[in-house]
């Protein structure tokens, strides 16, 4: 099993159809990985494992693609499936897709003064969310010689791109970006970016009320 697990750990472009790994071929339980536009298909591990071929690296201007590229891995700290951990330090994500097992996504953290630490659970999802800068942002930026708008519809050149999960009431989300060349970096004001694709692929496999845990 040890070896299954770490052989689980080469990358992974999911860009293919529904994966639904069986309790039968692993000895845990079912779990499903799955894109926004992909139909349901029974897959074993290797399948799993080869889904998409050589992933290339993102080219300068592609607001879409990651640089760096998501991955399903081992992971086994004790977490339920659904939960989302945060590591500000290793700057990634891990959503916990079955027992000892999850998908690891690069992200942006806060950057010097804007890193946060704590559990809570995401409260709204968004396509293509409606950016409102705080006023305290606003007031920061304006202090730059850059003014901010109240608020930015939804759209490319939006800097929440083209998701956002919402954690609890507080002022931070999980989003997507039109800079993911941040991404594996420091650069945001607190909340977690990640890579339009990226984001579509976790907001599709993401519910309402999951837990998410923010750690050094």
């Amino acid at each position: 099993m040890k070896r299954i697990l770490a052989a689980i750990a080469a990358t992974v472009f999911f860009a293919g159809p529904v994966a639904t790994v069986h309790a039968t071929e692993t000895g845990q339980d079912p779990i499903t990985v799955a894109s926004l536009d992909s139909n349901a298909a029974s897959v074993g591990w290797l399948q799993v494992l080869s889904q998409g071929g050589t992933r290339h690296k993102a080219k300068r201007g592609d607001i879409n693609q990651s640089p760096i590229a998501r991955e399903l891995v081992a992971f086994n700290a004790a977490a339920a499936p659904g939960t989302i951990i945060i590591d500000n330090s290793e700057r990634r994500l891990y959503h916990v897709v079955g027992r000892g097992i999850a998908v690891k996504y690069a992200v942006s953290v806060g950057r010097k003064g804007f890193l946060w630490t704590g559990t809570n659970t995401v409260s709204r999802k968004a396509e293509w969310p409606t950016w409102v800068p705080p006023e305290d942002m606003r007031m920061r930026e304006t202090r730059k010689g850059k003014v901010l708008p109240a608020s930015m519809e939804g759209g490319i050149d939006n800097p929440l791109g083209s998701r956002a999960m919402y954690l609890g009431s507080t002022i931070y989300r999980i989003h997507g970006t039109n800079q993911p060349l941040s991404i594996g970096k420091a650069m945001s004001s607190g909340c977690i970016r990640m890579a339009n694709e990226d984001v579509e692929h976790l907001y599709a496999n993401v519910e309402i009320g999951a837990k998410v845990i923010v750690r050094d």
